[in-house]
């Protein structure tokens, strides 16, 4: 399925080996990375459901060589395994990273990470942790140092208290091959992405009683245990919600990333989410930012620009940091939909650090985020994004494909290229048309020493608010919204 939205054009990544849709499944969840040596290779990660009438779910992949026009989907990781909530990752020299949940079928008895990796663009893939040796648990993210400090090369990872060993956070010193035992982030934030900036702290983001941004700058050090020395509660404006327009799952998560441009606003801290204002059942897309390390933010800044807005839902926000600094951000949006319901992908960027953001566009055509479930009901939970000097790479699913068998249309993992100039903008490359669906077809990281410590900054830390108790492990290895789900809106 080739599906063209004036100048943007989505692409769908998990298809047969002739390119065509594969009819009765489900794919969702996507993580997208990009070759930073080779801008043309790239590769997303999703959960493939090969069987919509299953709960069992698998840790889908595809590739491509030309920049995303044709994708290749060779399978999954591990064939039989049920697996969950991808997340994928480049580092510096084009090595990719899959970080993957592991449980039990048909009952999940645990919540546990394995590292895989890719040295040919995400063709193929190595598990290099061992069997859920990456630790970790439920919703888990991570990120890479790519600086020049000591910890380059530090793989850094963070999940929620459904878990493996205990914990909110832990490290990998060797890129991926060990992990550390996990240790606690104070005020227990979660639902939330990491980055390091480029003196090597580390800073992740998500909500506990509230949204924080948690920065370590030892975990730099690898012959210490990482602590958070500073723990900066942060007005989003809302909350993360659940329910609602996707009923199973929640309607957004905390995206965390930093300015890497060494322009004037490098080391910017930038936080966005798809959250809940108070009193109010819907999502709006906001976004803060920090210029000082974290210790304050701007006040929140909604980037959804329509007129209607609380009726409407502005939900999965992400957004990620270009190396020039210029911010993109995308989002599923139903303000064009008389349903409430129907969604598009949209658009918008700023290059002035956030301060403004650019006239919203749509980039997708519209889609039904409530078809095809996979016996489950919702479209995952979260979509993802990687920017370049040029435009942002997007991995999102939608239900373009109908499937005769059913009646609806399915769920599918789709590529689409965004980019500053909206519809007067220069196409990309012509698609050709639209194949047939078809049925389905058969579908060592290198060690940096530990360096001498350096000198970490002096951070106020706020009090630890009161824990919330562990919860006890759920029935499928996906998050819970924590707030009471929102009313699905009428229509």
């Amino acid at each position: 399925m080739i599906s063209p939205y004036g100048v943007f054009i989505s692409y769908q990544v998990n298809v047969d080996a002739s390119g065509n849709n594969i009819i009765g499944d489900a794919a969702n969840e996507c993580t997208i990375s990009v070759d930073p040596t080779n801008l043309s290779r790239m590769a997303i990660g999703w959960r493939q459901f090969d069987d919509v009438t299953s709960n069992f779910r698998q840790a889908g992949y595809g590739y491509t060589t030309d920049g995303g026009l044709t994708w290749t989907f060779p399978g999954v990781l591990q064939p039989g395994f049920f697996r969950s909530d991808p997340v994928t990752a480049s580092d510096e020299t084009g090595t990719f990273f899959y970080l993957s949940l592991r449980s039990s079928w048909p009952v999940q008895t645990f919540f546990c990470d394995d590292m895989w990796s890719s040295t040919d663009g995400g063709a193929s893939w190595s598990l290099i942790s061992g069997k859920q040796g990456a630790i970790g648990g439920d919703k888990q993210w991570f990120t890479i140092d790519k600086t020049g400090g000591p910890g380059h090369h530090f793989q850094y990872q963070s999940f929620d208290q459904s878990n493996c060993a205990g914990g909110l956070f832990n490290r990998s010193s060797d890129a991926g091959v060990t992990w550390e035992t996990p240790v606690d982030i104070p005020n227990e934030p979660i639902f939330g992405t990491l980055d390091v900036d480029s003196n090597g702290n580390l800073y992740v983001g998500g909500e506990g009683s509230t949204f924080y941004c948690a920065r370590s700058s030892n975990a730099q050090i690898g012959n210490q245990t990482p602590t958070f020395d500073q723990v900066i509660p942060v007005d989003m404006g809302g909350d993360l919600s659940g329910g609602g327009i996707n009923p199973a799952g929640l309607t957004g998560q905390c995206f965390l990333a930093i300015d890497h441009s060494g322009t004037a606003t490098n080391n910017n801290i930038y936080m966005l989410a798809s959250v809940s204002p108070p009193g109010q059942s819907t999502t709006e897309v906001m976004f803060v930012r920090s210029t000082d390390g974290g210790l304050t933010f701007s006040a929140p800044l909604r980037i959804n620009d329509d007129t209607n807005h609380q009726s409407k839902w502005h939900w999965f926000g992400t957004f990620s940091v270009a190396p020039d600094g210029r911010l993109d951000a995308v989002w599923y949006d139903t303000r064009n939909a008389a349903n409430n319901r129907d969604s598009q992908l949209f658009y918008s960027f700023s290059t002035d650090a956030g301060v403004t953001w650019s006239s919203n566009v749509a980039v997708s055509n519209s889609f039904d985020p409530s078809q095809g479930y996979p016996n489950q009901s919702k479209i995952g939970d979260y979509i993802t994004i990687v920017s370049d000097e040029t435009g942002g790479n997007v991995a999102y699913s939608a239900t373009f494909n109908f499937n005769p068998n059913n009646g609806q249309h399915e769920e599918d993992v789709y590529y689409v290229r965004v980019f500053p100039g909206g519809q007067g903008a220069t196409p990309t490359p012509t698609p050709t048309a639209s194949p047939t669906a078809t049925s389905t077809a058969t579908p060592t990281a290198t060690v940096t020493p530990t360096a001498t410590p350096t000198p970490t900054p002096t951070a106020t830390f706020t009090p630890t608010a009161t824990p919330r108790p562990t919860p006890t492990p759920r029935s499928e290895p996906t998050p819970r919204a924590r707030p009471t789900p929102a009313p699905r809106p009428a229509g």
